[in-house]
């Protein structure tokens, strides 16, 4: 083989290009064999397959037979290089190249990206606050009232009263844009928790205050960036008419509410239960808040490049984990879809500050040492498994199935990370009482 130049070219700290000059006679070499390949397959009249001339393929495969050379020498030069150089690529290349030309040197150049190099910064040593979070009494009777909720009934309204926050009202209504009223407009039997936001802004605070039976005229305008173009930024009028109101009974926190669990015997067992469970949510979300705290001066202390093939990345799947919150909560397949991308730009921010961490995060790894063993990994199911009282080898299994172990993996590496950071850190703890409460 003959001598290959290459050059390697930094347009920036995360995309880069290879420059290719291949010899004419290894491309010669590979066209040739390309040929013989079509050769032992095609089928030409007068001819067995395998003994067409030359000249003859050329006539009916020459389009073919370059394309495929290229595309050959390609793969073989690019790949290898970046494994001989120690280069990940993170996108797929960008080739350029003007085909072959007989007996001339074939050139071609590859760009793509990387992820950033980056000798990190600022992680020993870090001056944090840690929250102590002591659950409250208010804690306790919210969390008693969120189970309560899951246990309550729908009741109809009986005395009569006016619409209130929080009602449940059944209507009609009909809308008017420029006095047509399609028939994403309308709707019978329509009914609508007040004060759940489900509705165009200044609708549901509109129907406080009315009867069960009366109807009513309001004007409401939507917002600009709403999904049904033809309405965005549009003021449409509502003819409406209450047609029943129902309120959420709560049941009470009796004795007789235990029966509804199996689990406990008293209304003691429930409230000390839950109290052990927030106490154990309230270590979460004060360590939480301590790596949160941890990550925003990392993100300072590193200035890093992001990727745009990671952005878009990240960007993608909060765009459909978007969606499929959205359609979780009965939304409509393409109402969610539209709804979601047009979330794109919005989300670039916080995804760009998800990337950095990672990447951050990963270089601190590399530099200390940190390796996260198959062990390591089997180790951490099996504590789920405990924990959570399910079958070890079936959520093993579930792992590898969904092809979850390298999410897994990383997710260790992190936690090694931010284990060693909080050891070299100098932590000073802060009283807060209540999950929702203001640090003191």
């Amino acid at each position: 083989m003959s001598p290959v130049a290459i050059k390697m070219e930094e347009l920036s700290a995360v995309n880069k290009k290879l420059l290719f000059e291949i010899p004419w006679a290894d491309v010669k070499e590979e066209l040739e064999a390309v040929y013989r390949d079509i050769g032992k397959k095609a089928k030409l009249k007068g001819f067995r397959p395998g003994k067409a001339p030359r000249k003859v393929l050329e006539q009916y495969f020459k389009e073919q037979a370059e394309t495929d050379t290229i595309t050959n020498i390609i793969n073989k030069y690019y790949w290898q290089e970046l494994e001989d150089k120690g280069i990940t690529a993170i996108s797929k290349p960008e080739i350029t190249q003007e085909g072959l030309k007989e007996n001339t040197d074939f050139s071609f150049t590859a760009s793509f990206e990387t992820e950033p190099q980056l000798d990190p910064q600022g992680y020993k040593g870090i001056e944090v606050e840690k929250e102590n979070i002591s659950v409250t009494d208010d804690d306790l009777e919210k969390r008693l009232t969120e189970i309560r909720q899951m246990y309550a009934t729908m009741e109809e309204v009986k005395e009569d009263r006016l619409v209130a926050q929080s009602d449940f009202v059944t209507m009609n209504f009909t809308g008017s844009l420029n006095g047509e009223s399609p028939d994403e407009l309308k709707a019978e039997n329509y009914l609508l928790e007040i004060g759940s936001q489900r509705f165009i802004p200044g609708f549901e605070e509109q129907l406080v205050g009315m009867k069960n039976g009366e109807t009513k005229s309001i004007n409401v305008t939507f917002p600009e960036d709403y999904h049904e173009k033809k309405f965005a930024g549009k003021e449409v009028s509502f003819a409406l008419e209450i047609k029943n109101i129902k309120e959420k009974k709560l049941p009470e926190m009796d004795e007789a509410f235990i029966k509804n669990f199996d689990r406990y015997n008293s209304l003691d067992d429930l409230k000390k239960d839950v109290l052990q469970s927030l106490e154990e949510e309230s270590k979460k979300v004060s360590e939480a808040n301590l790596q949160e705290s941890i990550m925003q001066i990392l993100l300072k202390e590193n200035e890093i490049e992001v990727p745009p093939s990671l952005l878009e990345r990240q960007i993608y799947y909060m765009m459909a984990d978007t969606h499929k919150r959205m359609t979780s909560a009965g939304m409509d397949e393409k109402t969610a879809m539209d709804l979601s991308i047009k979330m794109h730009d919005k989300f670039k921010d916080e995804a760009a500050k998800i990337v950095k961490s990672f990447l951050i995060l990963k270089s601190i790894a590399q530099k200390e040492s940190f390796v996260i063993e198959e062990s390591d990994i089997d180790k951490h199911i099996a504590d789920l498994a405990a924990k959570h009282g399910r079958d070890y080898q079936l959520l093993k299994n579930a792992y590898e199935k969904e092809d979850r172990r390298e999410s897994l993996k990383s997710e260790l590496v992190q936690k090694k990370v931010f284990d060693f950071i909080e050891q070299h850190a100098n932590i000073k703890p802060v009283e807060k009482k209540g999950m929702n409460a203001e640090v003191k």
